[in-house]
């Protein structure tokens, strides 16, 4: 038997997608083709596409143009210098604004004169048309042109409601000025034709088409602006790394570009820089920050022969490093590479008026063209014949549809930003309504992510603020985190210390110094062994205590003699454990998720209240954590705020971020809690779920009003007039709908 033909993978860039059936037409039509399997992402705009040998990708690509939209290799991201001219340049969102607020000024002149008599003066629909026209043809341009595509292939959604809706208004309107009697001198709305069936040839609706333009394109900005920050993760990894590097060439310290470094080559890392690749160290010992990378507070010792990770905070002494990877094989790289692909794995979101429009629309058609050849057949006149027929149409137009999302997105993310909780789109609000896990990153989120004293235990014959006092003496002269913690300690307890003189440092073993008279030593066991220092029992106690319960315990001693034990903790945040209340209340099952060990991971759950616990998990494997969860049936939330959470962030069915962690976490997230409080984990969900309702509700009334008012303007008892008039006041209250969300208090 013949092996199988090996499968190749590649992804497309796509454009000239308007909504989530575009997706679905083009995988549709690839999947078509003899061994493909792909996948069409419309929030990320990209293909991801398996294929044989006997398929090239040209043929991949022209299948997409073929389907009526533009495809292209994706290549990964260009160099610094030229993605920064990238940067400069607008973006989609930026253009689309520009074009919404030119839109602007020329719609609202022309509903304020077509809905309000008073404004009307003598020739004043002539005003009217030249405002309306580029309304129409230049903001409306993209809408008509994917209507085009869509008809070429046998379809219609949004965009073609929008295009029949806004060109049939504006079509008759320019029949009723040059051909009927709208456009004589002195002109007003005659209002009493929307009760009558005879000639509505003097009938307007120039304000019917502007208004539906423009909510249609504020909808389409506010989807367009949260699609862009789908990239601004990867963005955020990359720019987390050095930008440059001292180079050991031939002996000489040589500072090149991150890009001209080479495996194999050394390179010095000073206190303070980032460390610029992945490597091990060759000479010197140091406390590396790891929080930019994993979140975790706790400060990892590096040494000769230990692995260093690219990105990570030099946060002690001067180490040289030789390169063991560089580029796409370091771990950013392919913590960015997990970021990506989770993203493109998300299901494309199916907005309902999309789904339902793709019946309605023909449905509308077949109504309007069936009552044009009624009325004609039955001798009435053509003006009301083509009346009945564009009154369907424009009761049909989608301007409430059009504002039932946005509306609703921003009343309810605007009272969110006063809660501290930020929505990035209206396809977040489709995952909140099944939750029932919530992973929660430990460090940082449940706890504060910074190492502070939690308590010091003296020796006999000495006093606790008499070892805290001269333990922060000697450790003012280090950097090490776990030095800070100390002094802070002291500060925060009023205990004054004395000068330190000959103070050493002793990389990863702790510090030394004079303090008085004093010789102090403080550190671990290893480095008091030296001075043949021994723990009494009493401090042995509770610093084996102290390290079963996950925390870190030093040992201070002078004159030859042990006097205390300070022990070191990440503290849990003070509203972490009625935030997990609420979580149980709403029917949520909380997991907590940590790098650290399972002691210290079990001790922070028992204070909250959780349950379950998962430790001891490396930063990549976060996200297969999530997976795992998923195929065992959780539809699955993750609170995080580390580089290490970015993945796991994008791979959850929802993602929170706490606005505290890193630019990477918060930017793969769905949701950013502002707030440093886990109570607005709860918070975010029931408003999450408020303004799906209000939105759901808002669609569903908005097609109700169609399906109740079309047979009505089919049977020429809804003149275009009162169409039009009905149509705004579906979409009053849509809004006014969606104001409620205003009164939302979590």
């Amino acid at each position: 038997m013949s092996a199988p033909a090996p499968e190749r993978s590649i992804e497309l860039d796509i454009g000239g997608m308007t909504c989530a059936s575009c997706a679905a037409r083009i995988e549709k039509k690839l999947n078509r083709m003899d061994g493909v399997s792909a996948s069409v992402n419309y929030a990320t705009e990209k293909a991801k596409v398996s294929y044989p040998e006997s398929v090239t990708p040209d043929e991949l690509i022209a299948k997409v143009v073929d389907t009526g939209y533009t495809a292209a290799v994706h290549h990964t991201a260009p160099a610094r210098s030229e993605a920064a001219e990238t940067d400069s340049a607008p973006s989609a969102a930026d253009l689309l604004r520009h074009k919404l607020l030119v839109t602007l000024a020329l719609a609202v002149p022309v509903v304020a004169m077509g809905m309000v008599p008073a404004l009307q003066f003598t020739n004043w629909q002539w005003l009217s048309l030249t405002l309306t026209a580029p309304v129409v043809f230049w903001s409306g341009s993209q809408f008509h042109r994917a209507a085009w595509v869509n008809a070429k292939h046998g379809a219609a959604t949004m965009d073609t409601l929008i295009s029949l809706g806004t060109l049939a208004a504006f079509g008759w309107s320019v029949y009723a000025l040059f051909w009927g009697t709208a456009g004589l001198p002195g002109m007003k709305h005659p209002f009493s034709l929307a009760i009558e069936r005879g000639d509505s040839s003097s009938a307007l609706y120039f304000e019917v088409a502007a208004t539906l333009i423009t909510a249609i394109l504020a909808g389409r900005y506010f989807e367009v602006r949260s699609k862009e920050k789908a990239g601004s993760a990867l963005r955020a990894l990359l720019e987390l790394g050095a930008k440059d590097v001292a180079v050991l060439r031939g002996g000489v310290e040589t500072r090149v570009p991150i890009g001209e470094l080479r495996v194999g080559e050394e390179f010095l890392v000073r206190p303070g820089e980032k460390v610029a690749t992945d490597g091990v160290v060759v000479n010197g010992s140091s406390a590396l920050d790891m929080s930019m990378l994993t979140g975790e507070s706790v400060p990892v010792e590096a040494g000769p022969g230990d692995q260093v990770v690219g990105a990570t905070v030099n946060a002690g002494g001067l180490l040289t490093v030789r390169a063991t990877r560089i580029g796409a094989d370091t771990q950013l790289a392919q913590m960015a590479a997990l970021v990506e692909d989770a993203q493109n794995g998300k299901a494309p979101v199916q907005r309902l008026a999309d789904r339902v429009a793709g019946v309605f629309v023909p449905i509308v058609i077949a109504i309007a063209v069936a009552a044009l050849g009624f009325w004609l057949g039955t001798g009435a006149a053509v003006a009301t014949a083509f009346g009945a027929a564009v009154a369907v149409l424009i009761i049909a137009c989608p301007c409430a549809l059009g504002l039932a999302t946005p509306t609703a997105l921003l009343v309810g993310t605007g009272r969110g930003a006063q809660l501290g909780i930020l929505i990035k789109g209206p396809q977040v609000l489709e995952s909140t309504r099944r939750i029932d896990t919530v992973v929660l990153d430990k460090t940082g989120t449940v706890t504060t992510g910074k190492m502070t004293l939690a308590e010091a235990i003296p020796a006999d014959g000495v006093t606790a603020d008499e070892v805290l006092s001269v333990a922060a003496a000697v450790e003012h002269g280090s950097e090490h985190p776990v030095a800070k913690a100390v002094v802070a300690g002291a500060a925060e307890r009023g205990l004054d210390t004395e000068r330190v003189e000959q103070f050493v440092s002793h990389g990863g073993k702790g510090v030394q110094g004079l303090v008085g008279e004093r010789a102090v030593v403080i550190g671990r066991t290893e480095l008091l062994a030296d001075w043949s220092i021994v723990l009494p029992e009493s401090l042995a106690d509770a610093k084996f205590r102290a390290e079963q319960a996950g925390k870190t315990a030093i040992v201070v001693a002078w004159d030859g003699a042990a006097r205390g034990v300070l022990v070191i903790a990440d503290a849990v945040k003070a509203t972490s454990a009625q935030a997990i209340s609420e979580m149980k209340a709403l029917g949520l099952t909380p997991v907590l998720l940590t790098g650290d060990n399972a002691a210290t991971a079990r001790t922070v759950a028992d204070q909250v209240g959780i349950d379950e616990v998962i430790a001891e998990v490396l930063p990549s494997d976060k996200l297969d954590v999530v997976k795992q969860l998923q195929d065992r049936g959780k539809v699955v939330a993750m609170v995080g705020d580390g580089v290490n959470d970015a993945a796991a962030l994008a791979q959850a069915d929802l993602g929170l971020a706490m606005g505290t962690g890193t630019d990477v976490a918060i930017q793969a997230a769905d949701l950013t809690l502002v707030r440093d409080d886990l109570r607005a984990v709860p918070t975010s969900i029931k408003l999450s779920r408020a303004t799906l309702r209000t939105i759901k509700g808002n669609l569903f009334w908005a097609f109700g009003y169609n399906v109740a008012a079309i047979p009505l303007a089919a049977a020429g008892l809804l003149n275009p007039m009162l169409a039009g008039a009905a149509m705004a006041l579906s979409s009053v209250f849509v809004v006014s709908n969606s104001l409620r969300l205003r009164r939302f208090r979590g």
